[in-house]
């Protein structure tokens, strides 16, 4: 494979991709606004070339991209907003224009009209990049499970309880970060494969129960669901709000056992695979 930028290579699906793509001997260069942190400088002890560059300044992206034959795209509207994460979507999309491939990660049932403010806002890009002429494959991951032990999850998890705003019994679907990255570094070795597809991503669907009594046995104490009402959820982010609100009365529909078949290369890490190896006793 050739040279791969990765955008977003400082933080968890970027990081995650870059550090196997490396580990599997492709070459990369991350785009970073700050190749001096810690986090970037990491990745190039690893072996990747540092670009600095911004998705707002369009000369850094051009020499990002220069020699670049597939591209790795991820977007936040988190720390700005949707509109700023519309264009610089855009803005990346258009300025890979002779680029082989491009990999844009966005949300599951993005494509969907959903209403929630950072899923239109990657729906947005998604139809920006398929209307073009560059190769694409779009992944929608699931909600991750590996933000689901930050410090809002341990608050509660100290006091025996799992703040979710959903109903109890309502199943949601999970991804780890690692298989969104295995997914995307597998799209981008075999692009003839893969493009022109768009594949929403999930290990597997849990309730928020299936979820505590994981949680029960992972650490050692009794965890119980709560459901976090959404008017809380919401002095905190509307967007967040509308998206638990979505998960709730719509939800995702993916196919996890066609899903799986598509891609027998995928190891599906667990959420009780990923808090088995939780530090619990550092943490609670």
């Amino acid at each position: 494979m050739e040279l791969t930028l990765v955008t977003g290579a400082t933080g968890a699906q970027g990081g995650a991709l870059a550090r196997l793509l490396l580990d599997r001997g492709h070459p990369v260069r991350a785009l970073t606004r700050t190749p001096e942190s810690p986090a970037a400088q990491r990745l190039h002890a690893a072996g990747a070339e540092l670009a600095r560059g911004d998705l707002d300044d369009p000369t850094s992206l051009a020499e990002a991209l220069h020699g670049v034959r597939s591209v790795f795209a991820v977007t936040t509207p988190f720390g700005t907003d949707p509109e700023t994460e519309i264009r610089q979507g855009t803005a990346l999309v258009d300025a890979a224009h002779d680029v082989d491939h491009i990999v844009f990660t966005s949300a599951a049932n993005a494509d969907r009209f959903t209403g929630i403010p950072h899923f239109d806002s990657k729906q947005r890009i998604e139809e920006h990049l398929t209307s073009g002429n560059v190769p694409w494959t779009i992944l929608g991951p699931a909600a991750f499970v590996d933000d689901k032990f930050g410090e809002w999850t341990l608050s509660g998890l100290r006091r025996g309880v799992l703040g979710l705003p959903m109903p109890t019994d309502r199943a949601l679907h999970l991804v780890a970060v690692r298989d969104i990255a295995a997914v995307a570094a597998l799209a981008l070795e075999q692009p003839t494969r893969f493009a022109g597809t768009r594949l929403d991503l999930a290990g597997e669907a849990l309730t928020p129960r299936q979820m505590a009594q994981i949680l029960t046995t992972a650490t050692g104490r009794r965890i119980d669901h709560h459901r976090t009402p959404l008017d809380v959820v919401e002095r905190h982010s509307t967007d967040l709000a509308a998206m638990f609100r979505y998960f709730t009365d719509v939800g995702t529909d993916i196919d996890l056992p066609r899903l799986h078949a598509a891609l027998p290369e995928i190891t599906w890490h667990t959420y009780a695979e990923t808090a088995a190896i939780v530090p619990w006793p550092e943490l609670l």
